[in-house]
Parts: C-alpha cells; structure tokens; sequence
C-alpha cells in the first residue's frame, strides 16, 4: 500500500517560514518515537497510513519535501524497516520494489540479510553508510549499489543498531552521548562531517528514534525539551 498525499498544503494552508522557524516538535500515531515511524530523505519522508494531516503538512513544509504513505512489508514501522538518501531506498526482504520504485521516483533494492531491520541497522547520508557490523559482504554491495556510497561497518556507544543511535545528514552528524573516542574517529573519517552528542524527547539517547533530518531542517519528537532542541540545531548546522 502506498499513496502519495496530495494537496496538502491547499487544504492544510500554513505560512511555510513561520513553520520552519517555530514547529519543531510533532508526534506519528500519538507518540514522540517519530524516527520508528517515519524516516526522509533530502527529497522524501515515508510516513506510515492515517498519519495526521497536519503532520503530514508540517514535515512536508518544514523539511520541504514530499510527503508519502506507505506500509513496509505491511508494518507501520516504516522508519524501522527502511533507509534511504538521495539516490535510493532499501527495503527489507520481501517488500514490493516495483511499486515503491513508481511512488518515490529514486530506485530501490532489498537487503538480502537475516538482519533485515534497515532503519535500525543503516545509518546513511549521500555521501557514506555505516552499518550494523554483522552484516553479511552481500548486504554491504547491495547497500552501496542502491544508495551509491561506500558502505562501512561499524558500531556507536558499542550499539550495532547504529541507524537508530544517530542521525546524519549532508551537513552534520549526531550520535548517541556515550560514542567512544576511536568510534568518534571512525565516524569522522566515514562521513567527512564532525561528530556531536545528544538526545532526544527528554534524554533518549538512540537519536534515531526520535529525529527526522535532513540538509534543510529537522524536526523531533514532541517530548524533545528546549535545550534538546538547540543541541540538534547546533549539530545539524543550523544555526546562523
């Protein structure tokens, strides 16, 4: 199933710098673990069916991108099931290809692997992946084959789930408080980008769970306090 939401703006009107500038904060089916539910790209956000509207319209302008619904493998976990960046999407074994491929317009290929989580075991931009260190050499060439980055094993805070303990975009990266010195050095020399620390939704540690980011903005799960929030500004590159 997936449906892209059209319209949204003409039905849901909103000044789009005024939202950029003061929401931040939203919830996807009633609560703050946004990043289990959804997860975008420069270009895209996946959300899960009967997301709100006025979700939909406030990642749409905010992140300034299109918004799609869809169901992974027929689980509303999107965000969990799925990664991608600006030149493709993986998929856990089993999803519809063909179809998504029509909907989001980039191409997408599965991940042929036991661990088939992909939104908790790849952490990607459009430059680099790094990913769950036990994934199998196949899975690394299909990772690097659709989304066109050299692909990097590797652990955070000593978590292989490293797709939901950071988030990176094209322009920062922040990780789990806990990343270790050389983990740090790892990251640095992976992506190109300067490693920060932080949490989301009142002290979570697995960012990934509760951030939705990409070059342009970013917004959080509601739970994120004030100080929380200017920490991922801060590190995301937004500030002025």
């Amino acid at each position: 199933m997936v449906k892209y939401r059209q319209n949204l703006l003409s039905k849901y009107t909103r000044e789009s710098e005024k939202a950029k500038n003061m929401i931040r904060t939203v919830d996807i089916y009633d609560t703050p673990i946004i990043g289990v539910f959804a997860t975008c790209t420069e270009d895209i956000v996946l959300v899960p069916p009967q997301t709100k509207p006025e979700v939909c319209t406030i990642l749409e302008e905010v992140l300034d991108v299109r918004v799609v619904e869809t169901l992974i493998n027929g689980s509303t976990v999107v965000g969990a099931l799925s990664r991608g960046n600006s030149n493709g999407f993986l998929l856990p074994y089993g999803s519809d290809v063909e179809e998504m491929q029509k909907v989001i317009g980039v191409p997408a290929g599965i991940l042929p692997d036991r661990l088939n989580a992909v939104g908790n075991i790849v952490l990607a931009n459009d430059s680099a992946a790094l990913v769950h260190p036990e994934l199998s050499d196949r899975a690394l060439e299909a990772i690097s084959r659709t989304l066109k980055v050299e692909v990097y094993r590797g652990t955070i805070a000593g978590i292989k789930n490293v797709g939901m303990a950071g988030v990176v975009t094209n322009k920062g990266l922040l990780v789990h408080p806990k990343v270790t010195v050389s983990e740090r050095e790892t990251l640095e020399e992976v992506f190109g980008l300067p490693v920060n620390i932080g949490t989301t939704n009142f002290g979570t540690q697995m960012l990934g769970s509760g951030l939705l980011a990409n070059s342009k903005n970013f917004v959080a799960g509601s739970e994120t306090t004030g100080p929380e929030l200017g920490r991922i500004e801060e590190a995301l590159g937004f500030l002025e």
